[in-house]
């Protein structure tokens, strides 16, 4: 067995036996009388900053700031780059990601998740172009923006070869933005046709920008979102997911998911690296 391949073993051999309660803290993070959680605020409603306080809000602030209430510690939020927070988090500058994580395979081969909620990879356009794209195909050999940092441009590369090119048609054109925020811009702009982005988001962003975009069909792919820790730290991992079931229970997960206009994305239990347990 390859040092990779036995790591992961004892990753899923420790979510195997996870407690029904939440286990101890760590004891640095006892002393420390808080946790330090990577988080970038560029992606309403998920995470971003009131531009009139700038206060971080979201969905996730909410849900990080009751996590951390049941465990009895304060929250000290980093922000990072999406690109450095998984060596940010197995370097030990922060105990957590907590930042719209999309809970991959390849992730998990140094990570564990505690998966909180449904996403998925959603087409949109313009409103001013929604005659022109009535459905997904309609996308095929167009110009179609994306974060590049996401999952998105493998995820969309992959539906236009079996929707598209399998089919005798031009294969999209993913073009890698800087960030969301960005691929709305080019498509404000015309400079590129449609964008993908999680469909968590766009129900936010149709309300904010009324008249602005149009969503495409539906979501094309099917993930989950996590926050993320080290393998080498079950025991954090594990008090979180005692956290986490507290909230379920007492149904203060579901009063932050609706408060949001996440309804829909809510799970029915605890998930750990795409595994429901008990």
């Amino acid at each position: 067995m390859t040092s990779k391949a036995a790591l992961l073993a004892v990753g899923l051999a420790c979510v195997a036996v996870v407690p029904a309660a939440a286990q101890d803290l760590p004891a640095r993070i006892k002393s420390a009388g808080k946790v330090i959680i990577a988080n970038q605020p560029n992606y309403p409603p998920m995470e971003y900053k009131d531009p009139a306080t700038n206060t971080l809000k979201g969905l996730d602030i909410d849900l990080g700031l009751a996590l951390a209430k049941e465990l009895g510690v304060a929250v000290e939020w980093s922000d990072i780059g999406f690109e450095q927070m998984i060596s940010s988090l197995t370097t030990g500058r922060v105990d957590l990601i907590h930042s719209g994580m999309s809970d991959l395979p390849k992730r998990r081969e140094t990570l564990d998740f505690v998966d909180y909620m449904k996403s998925g990879a959603q087409f949109y356009t313009s409103f001013e172009r929604k005659d022109e794209f009535k459905v997904p195909a309609d996308f095929c050999g167009k110009k179609v923006a994306m974060s590049r940092r996401t999952s998105f441009p493998d995820e969309t590369a992959k539906w236009s070869k079996e929707n598209c090119e399998a089919k005798g048609k031009p294969a999209i054109e993913v073009v890698g933005s800087e960030g969301s925020a960005d691929a709305r811009a080019q498509l404000k702009q015309g400079r590129v046709d449609g964008a993908v982005q999680g469909s968590e988001t766009l129900p936010y962003l149709l309300n904010l920008e009324k008249d602005t975009y149009k969503v495409i069909g539906e979501p094309f792919t099917a993930v989950y979102q996590g926050m993320a820790f080290p393998k080498t730290e079950p025991a954090l991992r594990d008090a979180y997911i005692g956290a986490m079931k507290k909230l379920m229970a007492s149904g203060e997960y579901k009063k932050i998911f609706e408060a949001w206009g996440q309804g829909g994305a809510m799970l029915d239990g605890i998930m750990v690296n795409g595994e429901a347990v008990k």
